[in-house]
């Protein structure tokens, strides 16, 4: 009777671990729309610029366990998007970890001459026709002649700018639908590994002063087109949840 007893117990004890872990698990799927460790890079596509030829080179580093994305700018630019789109209102944060090993010299996040940065991460929000003014509309649509594809409604750029601003967040020189978020400054913390956390939503209404469209992709990229430098610098993981 008593081994009958310990045997159901045992049982029960089982059933109840399971069901814990089963119900963590689908808690963890439904809080992270995705997480990228960058042992590859097959959920990422090139991103190019009309009119720039040289190109950023993205590689992968694997120290041990450990992996990341390596991004090498001379003269370049280029970037890579996340070839998933997600719904902002359902997962509006957003945290990575980066590191650069110096900064673009004469770089400036206020003119256009200056606009270029070792490292920084776009949140990029897609353009919607049927909602859009004619204005808007006739624009998007010339653009996607040129490029066949229509270009964001809107982005915001977290950058690392290689000096102190006034404001945090500014207007991009070449797109006023592009807002640069300064989140590190200068030479202080190059050679670290520094973890950043944000949440877009806030970012976007603080930035544009109204609500985002709905959906939106990743992008990260190394530049240095307009200074003529080089640089490299590093990203470990990106992450985007609830």
């Amino acid at each position: 009777m008593r081994s009958e007893f310990v045997m159901i117990s045992k049982i029960i004890i089982l059933t109840i671990i399971l069901i814990v872990f089963c119900l963590s698990s689908y808690t963890l799927a439904e809080r992270v729309f995705f997480s990228e460790g960058f042992n590859n890079l097959d959920n990422w596509e090139p991103l190019y610029f009309k009119e720039i030829d040289k190109h950023t080179r993205y590689s992968i580093i694997k120290e041990g366990e450990q992996s990341y994305v390596r991004a090498e700018s001379d003269s370049s630019a280029s970037g890579m998007v996340y070839k998933h789109e997600f719904n902002i209102y359902d997962y509006p944060n957003l945290k990575w970890r980066w590191k650069v090993t110096n900064i673009y010299e004469s770089g400036n996040a206020e003119t256009k001459e200056g606009d270029d940065y070792p490292v920084r991460m776009y949140v990029m929000f897609k353009y919607d026709p049927d909602k859009a003014s004619f204005g808007r509309r006739l624009k998007y649509g010339l653009a996607k002649k040129m490029y066949g594809t229509y270009p964001p409604h809107s982005t915001l750029n977290y950058i690392w700018a290689n000096r102190e601003h006034e404001e945090i967040i500014l207007t991009n020189s070449y797109a006023k639908e592009a807002r640069m978020v300064i989140l590190q400054t200068g030479i202080e913390n190059t050679g670290r590994w520094i973890d950043q956390e944000v949440n877009i939503l806030e970012d976007y209404r603080r930035a544009f002063g109204k609500e985002p469209p709905q959906i939106a992709s990743i992008a990260i990229m190394n530049d240095s087109d307009n200074t003529g430098e080089s640089s490299v610098s590093f990203i470990d993981f990106i992450e985007v949840y609830k």
